[in-house]
């Protein structure tokens, strides 16, 4: 998947560079306003959620598409108010701000940060006993991440943060880049829409919905609007009808929710829709937004805080995902599409969930069922529910061109995917779960080829050296 959220401050630079001021004035504001949103939001996490150095996180995934303009764009982190402040040539100013427990949050024209009442939750226990780092006892293994941290192409780097694998439920190896480690939290992209789909499940699995209802919108109720028929399924497979949100346009209907909309849900809300529900597939940022929505309300987590605590009791708790968050808009919907951030071991243990059919510590958190469903084909796509497939290698996802699949992987495998090669792939005839977190601008990650030496060693280990 590729990061379009990222590339728009090169379109913004170029704007600025031809267009008068007329232009900036009118089209080029909001273009501008998605660019430092989009870095005080980054640098913001970067700093306060992941505790990483925010300079080396705007040099290694901001700046490489930006450089035409680096001189431009000035951000300022304040580390007593804990926030991140960017302009472009001193205007089009953004702000984020971290809150304890919760991540970062955009704050939208100097309105005052959204209040969470002291939230403070109780630590989850993690679920590995090991404190270290666990190092491969076989050197196929260690070739393997070799592999995956190798950068063979300066041009193109991948820019791997985290790897580990899970082999029958246990951690059989791990590696870091410097700076960061086992409990440190790293922004999932979309993976936070499987974790999204999970949530669903959660609720399906204790009766509150059901798959083939209508979504309980109250905008879309009136039985004239055509997006009264759209169901619960529909959003979680991207065949809503609801419109392909993540084009190549610096300002596009993804990046304008994202970072020009206070309430993200409000505004996905009022989408029309592109086709007939049912239909057509379409990537759905819009649409994994409202499942976040829907799933807090029929929770009855109304807010930030409520909402917060629901992830945490009935989803990474139970898992042990002791450093996972899912931050939240303006008016404390969980921005369920793409804002988790959580360790390489805690995404890992959700990989191991899907593995051992929704089922953690002889508990049933998932409905019988659920996982399959979860992977099973939506129309002629690679695409399932939440997740994606290795079904289809005969053409590539509409729009970006991309791969449905991982070819050199086994068909039975299933994976979530995210911007800047995040990947949680979970292969059940090897009862293997591979993750692997950077800031890989293009599509060479080589997670194919470095899951594939993974299961090469599984089956032949070596001699220990």
């Amino acid at each position: 998947m590729v990061s379009r959220t990222i590339k728009i401050v090169s379109a913004a630079v170029l704007a600025l560079a031809v267009a008068g001021s007329g232009f900036i004035a009118v089209s080029g504001k909001d273009l501008f306003h998605v660019a430092t949103h989009s870095v005080s939001r980054s640098l913001c996490a970067a700093a306060f959620v992941s505790q990483v150095d925010p300079d080396r996180m705007f040099k290694d995934e901001q700046l490489p598409n930006m450089r035409s303009i680096g001189w431009a764009v000035h951000y300022q982190v304040d580390r007593e108010k804990r926030e991140v402040r960017t302009t472009v040539l001193g205007a089009f100013a953004a702000r984020a701000v971290y809150r304890e427990g919760m991540g970062c949050v955009l704050v939208h024209d100097g309105d005052p940060v959204p209040e969470l009442a002291g939230f403070k939750d109780a630590p989850i226990p993690g679920a590995f006993p090991e404190s270290g780092v666990v190092e491969p006892a076989d050197p196929a293994l260690r070739q393997a991440l070799d592999l995956a941290f190798a950068e063979p192409d300066p041009a193109t780097r991948r820019l791997t943060k985290a790897v580990v694998v899970l082999h029958d439920g246990k951690l059989i190896a791990e590696r870091y880049a410097p700076g960061y480690g086992p409990e440190t939290p790293i922004w999932g992209h979309s993976l936070s829409k499987s974790i999204t789909s999970a949530l669903i499940g959660i609720l399906v699995q204790q009766g509150k919905l059901r798959l083939d209802q209508p979504a309980p919108i109250a905008a879309w109720a009136a039985p004239g609007d055509p997006r009264h028929a759209i169901t619960i399924d529909q959003l979680l497979r991207m065949d809503s009808g609801l419109p392909f949100d993540e084009t190549d346009g610096p300002v596009n209907p993804m990046t304008r929710m994202f970072f020009l909309e206070g309430d993200m849900a409000g505004y996905a809300v009022k989408m029309p829709l592109a086709h007939p529900p049912g239909t057509v597939w379409a990537y759905s940022n819009l649409g994994y937004v409202l499942l976040s929505r829907i799933a807090m309300n029929t929770a009855g987590s109304d807010g930030a805080v409520a909402a917060e605590r629901f992830v945490r009791s009935e989803l990474f708790a139970p898992l042990g995902m002791r450093n996972a968050v899912i931050e939240t808009d303006a008016v404390g919907t969980p921005v369920g599409s793409s804002h988790v951030y959580a360790s390489a071991r805690d995404f890992a243990r959700f990989g191991q969930l899907y593995l051992d059919d929704g089922v953690v510590n002889g508990r049933r958190i998932l409905p019988e069922g659920w996982v399959d469903y979860s992977h099973s084909q939506t129309l002629k796509t690679g695409y399932g529910a939440g997740f994606w497939t290795n079904r289809v290698s005969d053409s590539k996802v509409p729009v970006w061109d991309a791969p449905w699949g991982i070819p050199q992987l086994p068909k039975d495998m299933f994976y979530a995917r995210g911007a800047l090669g995040q990947y949680i792939i979970i292969v059940p005839s090897e009862r293997l779960v591979v993750v692997r977190l950077g800031i890989s601008l293009d599509y060479g990650t080589a997670i194919g080829d470095v899951a594939a030496q993974i299961i090469a060693a599984l089956h032949h280990p070596s001699a220990p050296s």
